[in-house]
């Protein structure tokens, strides 16, 4: 299989690998790149140079739903008449983002940040749009993925078919297919088998070229950074992205030595060595912020906690929407220690608070 570097505008990471598989009945796609002409010419030209029309393209496989995946997967589709699939719990969520208005979004991102403990200005400040690129954070020297569905203004011709906000919001096609865990994907002569990692999104999907040894780890398993794991809204108490994120490590990580496909950076060996050091730099960011916890005077909110935390700049620094994620990612970690039963949650009034338990 090849692979066609595509661009995301504004972006540190630089492009999404958008990987091409051959069949006898056409080729399918894996992941498709950010809704954007620029985007969009780099992977036409990009599979065009492989010998690869657009028009042949028989299906697109969406590792998950966000717009540096998702995005040009329309547009394929309005070109060739292929097929999407992805994630169940994904396409869920993006049929629930087809169905919410800007002016929806907006409150529903209001009152979540209000949860959190964010001030009014603060709240203004996210809630007028990023004023940064999207993948712009690093947390403790390893960047987290937006898990916001916002992209650039504008777009090609299938974000506004789809169903993109006008405020710049990307909202990704609805699939024709939802996969569940061990769904093999219709590739004829191949044997490719979807692996639910979920994390990073409820519905993140690694993918498993069984005939070839090979791991298609989307967002999951990156090389060099790790993928942002948040909770949205912020005070859920029905989820635990981080602790399903360490368990979907673990299970990749069994998968054995693997070359790993990621859709950043780039191709690597072994992927079950790379699992295990992400599962330990997210164990030793725990242990940390517990201790942070137990000096607090005061149970933090989850802005207060996010503030706390290390990224890649003081948090001062940040742009309002990547102080957004940094909530996100701070109630991701807030609530793994929550079930592991080492902080406990306050929220008689006002936002909701976190205090330490000493074991």
């Amino acid at each position: 299989m090849c692979s066609v570097p595509v661009p995301i505008p504004g972006s540190p990471l630089g492009y999404t690998l958008v990987y091409a598989l051959e069949s006898p009945a056409g080729p399918v796609l894996v992941d498709a790149g950010w809704n954007h002409p620029d985007a969009w010419a780099a992977l036409s030209g990009g599979l065009a140079t492989l010998g690869i029309d657009v028009a042949s393209v028989r299906g697109v496989v969406v590792t998950h739903f966000h717009p540096d995946h998702a995005g040009l997967a329309g547009q394929i589709r309005q070109e060739s008449g292929a097929w999407i699939a992805m994630h169940e719990a994904d396409a869920a969520l993006v049929e629930y983002m087809h169905g919410m208005s800007d002016d929806a979004h907006t409150d529903f991102q209001a009152e979540m940040l209000k949860l959190a403990g964010a001030g009014a200005d603060e709240i203004a400040a996210v809630n007028a749009g990023p004023s940064d690129s999207p993948r712009a954070a690093k947390a403790d020297g390893a960047s987290p993925h937006a898990a916001q569905a916002e992209g650039p203004s504008g777009g090609s011709r299938a974000a506004k078919a789809e169903g993109a906000g006008s405020r710049g919001r990307q909202v990704p096609a609805i699939p024709d297919r939802r996969l569940r865990d061990g769904d093999l994907i219709d590739l004829p002569g191949r044997k490719l088998r979807a692996v639910h990692t979920p994390g990073h999104t409820p519905g993140h999907i690694c993918l498993h070229l069984e005939d070839a040894d090979r791991l298609f780890t989307g967002d999951h398993v990156l090389p060099d950074i790790t993928p942002h794991v948040g909770i949205y809204p912020y005070d859920r108490t029905d989820v635990n992205p981080l602790g399903d994120f360490l368990e979907s490590l673990g299970r990749v990580g069994e998968l054995g030595m693997l070359d790993a496909l990621p859709a950043h950076e780039w191709i690597f060996p072994d992927v079950a060595a790379r699992t295990a050091e992400i599962r330990h730099h997210h164990e030793e960011k725990l242990e940390r912020l517990h201790a942070q916890l137990s000096e607090c005077a005061d149970p933090p909110t989850i802005w207060e906690t996010a503030a706390m935390m290390t990224w890649n700049r003081p948090w001062a620094d940040l742009p309002p929407a990547l102080r957004g994620m940094a909530a996100g990612e701070a109630a991701a970690h807030l609530r793994a220690l929550e079930a592991r039963g080492a902080v406990r949650r306050l929220s008689d009034t006002g936002p909701v608070r976190f205090q330490a338990i000493e074991s």
